[in-house]
């Protein structure tokens, strides 16, 4: 694992390296985090939230055709929407092997298929990695005793799910912004959580759980939220290190201080190896800038620019970038049990559109370097899987040639085609395909019978001598 500190001297934040390896991936890392409100949690929300997604497939896609056309998968538009041909071909992808199973890039149908089970299968088994229990955005403002209650509430169903097994793999709450306006109230609900939640866990902390402070605008927030939680773990007898953050960058004092200068990497000084990923919240931070409602969204150049600074500051000290929402949401217009055909046909067209929205902004940002998302609805799940196979499935083959050219040649530059590769490249090919694998794209073995090497082996063909 890749160790890396900010270091502050005389002249600013200096990013002190102490690593061979810098930008290996290594552990599991979440596609996405679902956000839902702390008053609506229960131990069984991320299976309920798996049932709707599937549902909703059921209802809208109800053939890897439709899928693959409503996502605007390559190749889709080309394919025959007949009952018939789709039979057939269904038939003869599932008839095929598994084990032997590869991506087939000259076959559009196979390849959407392959996307289409995939994600089928992710949501039937493991719809939600990651959730955040939001006492921000999510929840709004009430009263002191309603949230008091839903603290409680909400910390005693997460514990229940931990000891029950049902708890998403990474999981955690979010507290209102420690600003002037709501840091009592965001330093109530954390302690009431947390403490709630050791009691009823019997002093155990889950396994990749956080804490996500909203809305920083200077470091002391982020020093005075650590002092915080270190003081919640000496009262539980836990050390320290045992709960981790996350930060929010969605205001531009987030992005430079009042001086001028970077302020990311003092905000994650500030953590004290806490952190572990920084989330953007685009909607936030364009209104901060004065920009009009109807011109914010993802695609906003302010967005992107902010985006670059957080990969800056991020991905040197191996932390995790997370993308903000997207706000159309895949939802039907007309409800009921009694609907006209044109009703059925609105819905459908709906849902579409939306899949297509959250397809195309998921794969955005991943093409620039953010690997995880945020999703708000059920619905928005099967695009954001379909984003994140698709985004891997395609790539894999000409990835798997650089890759076997490389080790191929492994002390020497390679050349695949027209694509030059060297040491450095070649640490994006392993990341690419720990990503795909960590994300359920491809398997191990689909890996090493494509590139012919486990990839656990191939980080110390980058260690010095």
């Amino acid at each position: 694992m890749s160790k890396h500190t900010y270091h502050e001297g005389d002249e600013g934040v200096e990013l002190i390296v102490n690593e061979t390896y810098p930008h290996y991936v290594e552990g599991r890392s979440p596609i996405h985090v679902v956000y839902g409100g702390a008053d609506r949690y229960t131990a069984d929300t991320a299976r309920k939230l798996g049932s709707l997604a599937v549902r909703a497939m059921d209802t809208y896609a109800t053939n890897f055709v439709e899928f693959a056309q409503a996502m605007d998968l390559p190749g889709a538009a080309n394919l025959s929407s007949g009952s018939a041909a789709i039979d057939e071909l269904e038939k003869r992808f599932a008839d095929e092997s598994h084990e032997n199973e590869t991506v087939l890039p000259d076959d559009p149908a196979h390849f959407c298929w392959r996307v289409y089970r995939r994600t089928f299968e992710k949501l039937r088994h493991e719809a939600v990695e990651d959730f955040r229990i939001d006492f921000e955005d999510g929840y709004g403002f009430r009263p002191d005793d309603e949230e008091d209650g839903h603290a409680r509430s909400a910390a005693t169903e997460l514990a229940m799910a931990f000891r029950e097994g049902t708890i998403t793999p990474f999981c955690g709450f979010r507290i209102k912004s420690l600003g002037p306006e709501t840091s009592k109230r965001g330093e109530r609900t954390l302690r009431i959580f947390f403490e709630t939640l050791i009691e009823k866990t019997e002093g155990r902390v889950p396994e990749n759980f956080v804490i996500n402070l909203p809305k920083i605008t200077n470091r002391d927030e982020v020093r005075h939220f650590v002092k915080l939680i270190e003081k919640l773990e000496d009262a539980a007898n836990l050390p320290h290190g045992s709960i981790g953050v996350e930060l929010m960058i969605e205001t531009p004092e987030a992005i430079f201080d009042y001086k001028g200068r970077l302020a990311i990497p003092r905000i994650v000084k500030e953590a004290r190896g806490r952190c572990r990923s920084l989330h953007f919240g685009v909607y936030d931070y364009t209104a901060s800038l004065g920009i009009a409602a109807e011109h914010q969204s993802l695609h906003h150049p302010a967005a992107d620019l902010a985006r670059q600074f957080m990969l800056l500051a991020a991905a040197p000290v191996g932390l995790r970038v997370s993308d903000s929402v997207t706000a159309q949401l895949p939802l039907p217009m007309h409800r009921g049990d009694e609907l006209t055909d044109e009703q059925l046909e609105a819905n459908r067209r709906a849902v579409h559109d939306g899949w297509r929205v959250h397809f195309r902004n998921v794969r955005r940002s991943m093409a620039n370097g953010f690997y995880q998302g945020w999703d708000l609805h059920p619905n928005q799940l099967p695009a954001r899987y379909a984003a994140v196979y698709s985004f891997f499935l395609e790539g894999f083959d000409r990835q798997a040639a650089r890759t076997r050219t490389f080790i191929e040649r492994a002390t020497q530059a390679s050349l695949t085609g027209n694509t030059f590769d060297d040491a450095a490249s070649a640490r994006g090919l392993v990341n690419f395909f720990s990503r795909g694998m960590s994300c359920g794209a491809f398997t191990d073995e689909e890996v090493i019978t494509a590139t012919g090497k486990d990839l656990a082996s191939i980080p110390s063909m980058f260690a010095p001598e």
